[in-house]
């Protein structure tokens, strides 16, 4: 397979360079066969359970927001956002089978269709949480100076532009992707030998994937803050710390991960050569890696569920499909209530007649 460093910016799809200086050759200069067997245990299981909770959560968002007959621009950007994460989750099935057979078994043709999405889905997540914060950030702030600019059309605009960019963004990735039969067929991105276009990816993601979206946010919420601050209601602290939890959270489920790519970069310029260290890189890989990942199933949770009026837009679309738990549960309800009236009327009844027995 591809390289543990290539995991680095396609999230998963390339582990051949976890094993590139190694192999289960004992003379090899770095035997890193544990390394791979880790792998196979660990990544389709971690896949596994990031694919089923972000696919279900994100898509519950989508099938909510697109029961809303008019769509607000904070509405069009957690709905592309669901989207995103989509794409980004679907990949992971092919990444588990491929890490648990060490074959790649869907072909030429789906190993760039999956790249693609993977990368453009990882890339436009981050992307729409940024402007997220630029949105929250100018309706707080700016009210009343950016309302008559807030339209639909704007929304399609920025929407895609970050497409666009997402899908620049992969084109590096794209373009080198291959199906090599290496001892089984491996999907991986074959970049050429003077490793210009693998440190740019790298770099790539650690700019636009962490560092840039930190400072907008940064800078976002440190103005949100003091204005909420100011506003006389009720909800200003669950809304205060719901704005620090979305920096906390993004934080510290990107940066470890970042900063193993980082590191993983410096092997290509010679600072890490011994098999302790790229050993300890490729293991901090696979950590950090679904570490960052899960962040795609706290998505809907952040930026959906925390709302009361997504909330109701939940209910309602459940009570839609299950009608017969709902119905159910109004039951029980009813009945919960009337055995309690009686409960109630019993207690009363009860104090009445002691009463009347101590006069």
């Amino acid at each position: 397979m591809g390289d543990i460093s290539n995991d680095s910016v396609t999230q998963g799809y390339d582990y051949s360079e976890y094993y590139s200086h190694n192999s289960d050759d004992s003379t090899s200069p770095c035997n890193n066969g544990e390394v791979r067997k880790f792998g196979s245990i660990f990544l389709p299981t971690l896949y596994g359970i990031v694919f089923v909770v972000g696919f279900v959560g994100n898509g519950l968002v989508v099938c909510v927001l697109k029961q809303q007959k008019s769509m607000t621009m904070t509405d069009m950007c957690l709905l592309n956002l669901a989207v995103s994460d989509l794409l980004f989750v679907i990949s992971l099935p092919f990444w588990a089978h491929e890490a648990a057979v060490s074959s790649w078994e869907f072909g030429k043709f789906m190993c760039v269709v999956v790249t693609v999405l993977h990368v453009m889905g990882f890339y436009a997540n981050i992307f729409f949480i940024v402007i997220m914060s630029v949105d929250r950030y100018m309706i707080i702030v700016h009210a009343i100076t950016v309302a008559r600019f807030r339209s639909f059309k704007l929304g399609v605009i920025l929407i895609a532009i970050v497409w666009a960019i997402s899908f620049w963004a992969s084109l590096p990735t794209a373009v080198f992707t291959r199906v090599k039969n290496e001892s089984g067929f491996k999907c991986e991105t074959a970049f050429p030998e003077d490793n210009k276009w693998r440190l740019f990816t790298y770099y790539e993601l650690n700019v636009f994937g962490l560092i840039i979206p930190l400072i907008v946010m940064i800078f976002c919420y440190s103005k949100i803050i003091p204005t909420l601050v100011n506003i006389k209601t009720n909800k200003k602290h669950r809304a205060i710390k719901l704005v620090l939890l979305i920096v906390l959270i993004f934080f510290f489920f990107w940066t470890p991960y970042n900063i193993v790519v980082f590191l993983n970069s410096l092997r290509y310029l010679d600072y890490f050569s011994n098999c302790d260290s790229i050993r300890a890189i490729n293991y901090g890989l696979y950590w950090t890696q679904t570490l960052a990942f899960t962040h795609c199933c706290l998505n809907p949770v952040i930026y959906a569920f925390a709302g009361q009026k997504f909330k109701k837009l939940v209910l309602k679309l459940l009570q839609k499909w299950l009608p017969v738990c709902f119905t159910t549960c109004r039951i029980s309800e009813s009945f919960n209530t009337e055995v309690s009236e009686r409960r109630s009327s019993f207690h009363s009844r009860s104090s009445e007649i002691t009463s009347a027995r101590l006069l």
